[in-house]
């Protein structure tokens, strides 16, 4: 028997029962369509947050206040306080490192911003010149933060476009005075930057000088300062340069915590690595079901169709061509249904972007081959059981339908 006469026969018995076919078809497009949908959601997280820390810069270091492996263990920690703050003056200190590149301290907290009657609530940033570089950040017109000593308190703001756009509706923002918390600050420029930085939506930003902030939220302390390192080679010899410095200004204690953005990145990358690959082996777990519901209907199927099995083999065909033509059948329907799931799928990733359009689910070449491998996979192993039973029958007590 011909390959072509095979493959004819397996598609006429798949046809001869439409329901049959169409419900196995089903049970496997929904296994690969599970697969791909799954793992291109979990690929799309991880692109997702290896954008965001992209837009933090390169070779960044970031200093926190509080030693991350001990606070749990100090009263401190329960009351939100750290063993000592981070100042204007450390970062001052750190900043003359020679690995370091650029370097700006940062204080975030929320204010109020009116001008002219019109009010509303905004995520405030405190900062210097450095950040438009370090994170970045685009500007639409005017000016950034004055390259200046980080210590002025100079009463200006850089505001977000949607901030400019609710306050100032189609009027010039530039050189307008705003109030921030009761304080006069003058606006001296709009951010064109979409997305996120900091973890806030920069259209929502208003960015101060540190000094300014500080007075604004009544503290000393900062919340973190970010670090770029000169070159990729440099982060260990900043690292130490910021330990040793950080001793030496807080009386020999290293109370801070040093987290670099690659180190960051690649704890994330294996989490959400992990996590795809689970959810994908879940998603395959259909796939065996799947299987299953195969080798069941198939073996259904050798029984109805005893005599037209008895009938090939009274003509000549062989238990290995038997074997073949029930193979053959059970893997058109995995390739078949293979195809309609990678087309469920990937239109289930379309319509996850339409609703999420900042997460890419484009499913790894991994997930669509480990998907159709696995669907060819099942159809083959739970087909052997149906088409060995069908080889085995004994060609006059099958035509007998016996």
């Amino acid at each position: 028997m011909r390959a072509a006469d095979t493959i004819t026969f397996a598609l006429n018995s798949l046809g001869s029962n439409r329901v049959r076919t169409l419900l196995m078809l089903l049970a496997m497009s929904i296994g690969v369509a599970a697969v791909v949908l799954l793992t291109g959601i979990g690929n799309g997280a991880r692109l997702y947050i290896v954008d965001q820390f992209a837009s933090l810069g390169t070779n960044l270091v970031i200093v926190i206040p509080g030693r991350a492996e001990t606070a749990s263990n100090t009263p401190a920690t329960l009351v939100g306080e750290t063993p000592r703050d981070l100042t204007l003056g450390d970062a001052r200190a750190l900043e003359r490192g020679d690995a370091v590149r650029r370097l700006t301290p940062i204080n975030i907290g929320e204010m109020n911003i009116a001008w002219r009657g019109r009010e509303r609530q905004v995520p405030l940033v405190g900062s210097t010149a450095p950040i438009l570089e370090i994170h970045h950040l685009k500007m639409d017109r005017g000016f950034f933060l004055p390259e200046e000593d980080m210590e002025i308190a100079r009463p200006v703001c850089v505001i977000g476009a949607k901030v400019y756009r609710e306050l100032f509706g189609q009027e010039n923002a530039l050189g307008e005075v705003v109030r921030i918390g009761g304080f006069r600050c003058r606006v001296i420029g709009i951010l064109g930057s979409e997305g996120r930085s900091l973890g806030l939506d920069t259209e929502e930003l208003v960015i101060v000088p540190v000094a300014f902030a500080q007075m604004l939220l009544d503290t000393e302390g900062l919340f973190r300062i970010l670090i770029e390192a000169r070159d990729l080679e440099s982060i260990d010899r900043l690292k130490t340069h910021i330990t040793a410095t950080i001793a030496k200004r807080h009386y020999g204690e290293d109370d801070v915590t040093i987290i670099t953005q690659d180190s960051v990145l690649a704890t994330f990358d294996k989490i959400l690595g992990v996590l795809t690959l689970t959810v994908a082996a879940i998603a395959g777990i259909s796939l065996v079901v799947a299987g299953i519901l195969i080798m069941n209907v198939m073996l259904m199927a050798v029984t109805q169709r005893t005599a037209e099995i008895g009938l090939c083999m009274a003509l000549g065909a062989k238990r290995r061509q038997i074997m073949v033509m029930i193979v053959t059948e059970a893997l058109l329907l995995a390739i078949i249904g293979g195809l309609l799931g990678l087309g469920l799928g990937f239109a289930g990733a379309w319509l996850a972007v339409q609703f999420y359009p900042a997460l890419q689910t484009t499913p790894p070449a991994w997930a669509i081959a480990a998907a159709l491998g696995t669907a060819l996979g099942t159809g083959f192993l739970f087909a052997l059981l149906p088409a060995r039973r069908a080889s085995r029958l004994d060609p006059i007590q099958a035509l007998a339908r016996h």
